[in-house]
């Protein structure tokens, strides 16, 4: 593909809350065996981008440490690669990024040394399918100078989190707000944008000069009376994981076989990290109902409506319920876990009871087991 593809997951929100103290969201453990950045990453894959930048910045190490080999997304090869970049001090430089295009400036080399005559940035914390290749072939026939990817979303959707636009009949954007009080329109825009190469230089250049960090309000925003800015419709599955809500809602969407087989059973597939773990271990008196249980996991209690991420031990006696528990957690005997997100590396004591009743609970318990 004549392009080259550039991540953006080094961002914070508050409203994952306790979700992330640990990690970037761009991490956030997906579908069992996944994180938030492999559909990015695959996505690139498969549309044969072969040189992607993924930067990086909010607690990064657990990022850092998915993305230390680039064979699982088959990048590792003699032209492109997977490049990380996190925020560096230089003579003339020791901020940390101050916006999404504060941090592609301040990886400018990296477009400037590059060939391919197209960029596509997308965010890290997105759950989707997408051929980038359709959208650069709308790029190229609407003579645009920038596409933005677009998503009707439902009339219920609350709109104040989002980047919404307005388009005419020739699919231009003539509005766009960013998180706007009261919505216009209910057409988001997904954080996925192709542009040229060249030009995204030269506004990234023009933003440093005035003093402009943020790729939406002083690019998209700033320009879209002068540049030609097109909004590409996508009808299929896509969600943003931005607060705690979502993300357990995101998680839920895998319980649904229409969704599982989108993702895992049509081509192409979603590629992740591999762990070398033993397949999931169901005891006798264990009941697993619409869940998905993930490898290393050891079952004795009763399970329904929730994920389990790898190596959770459930006791003998216990009750999990429309929850997710992540990595690596241990719940002791006749504990009970009911519309809850348990966090990675908890030892749930025996005899617990956590139930989220008018929101979802987040269990963190201060006891985490390392390895000495």
């Amino acid at each position: 593909m004549r392009a080259i593809g550039v991540i953006l997951a080094g961002g914070n929100n508050r409203r994952m809350k306790e979700l992330s103290h640990k990690r970037a969201i761009s991490a956030m453990p997906i579908a069992g065996s996944y994180r938030s950045i492999d559909f990015a990453l695959s996505n690139m894959s498969n549309s044969h981008i072969q040189k992607v930048a993924v930067i990086t910045q909010y607690n990064a190490r657990s990022l850092n440490e998915h993305l230390s080999s680039s064979k699982w997304w088959d990048f590792g090869r003699k032209q492109g690669g997977l490049y990380v970049f996190t925020p560096t001090v230089t003579p003339e430089n020791s901020n940390w990024y101050r916006g999404t295009a504060d941090c592609l400036y301040q990886n400018i080399l990296f477009l400037k040394r590059s060939h391919e005559p197209y960029v596509v940035i997308a965010t890290g914390d997105c759950i989707y399918k997408m051929d980038y290749n359709k959208v650069l072939e709308y790029h190229i026939a609407k003579k645009a100078d920038i596409t933005v990817v677009v998503k009707d979303m439902p009339l219920e959707t609350d709109m104040g989190r989002y980047g919404t636009v307005k388009m005419n009949e020739d699919c231009r954007i003539e509005e766009f707000e960013e998180k706007p009080v009261i919505a216009k329109s209910h057409t988001v825009s997904c954080g996925i944008y192709v542009i040229r190469r060249r030009q995204l230089i030269e506004l990234l250049e023009q933003c440093a000069e005035e003093g402009r960090y943020d790729f939406v309000q002083d690019i998209l925003i700033r320009y879209k009376d002068v540049k030609r800015i097109f909004g590409y419709k996508i009808e299929n599955y896509w969600r943003n994981i931005a607060s705690v809500e979502d993300y357990f809602a995101t998680n839920m969407d895998f319980l649904k076989p229409e969704i599982r087989n989108y993702f895992f059973k049509t081509y192409p597939d979603i590629y992740s990290k591999v762990d070398d773990l033993p397949p999931a271990k169901y005891n006798p008196g264990s009941h697993i109902k619409n869940s998905l249980i993930s490898s290393g996991c050891i079952i004795n209690g009763t399970v329904e409506n929730s994920i389990l991420f790898k190596q959770v031990f459930v006791g003998n006696n216990c009750y999990i319920k429309n929850s997710i528990i992540l990595n690596d957690v241990y719940l002791g005997d006749n504990t009970h876990i009911e519309n809850c997100i348990v966090e990675s590396r908890d030892t749930i004591r025996a005899n617990s009871y956590y139930v989220g009743n008018d929101e979802i609970k987040i269990v963190v318990e201060k006891n985490e087991r390392y390895v000495l």
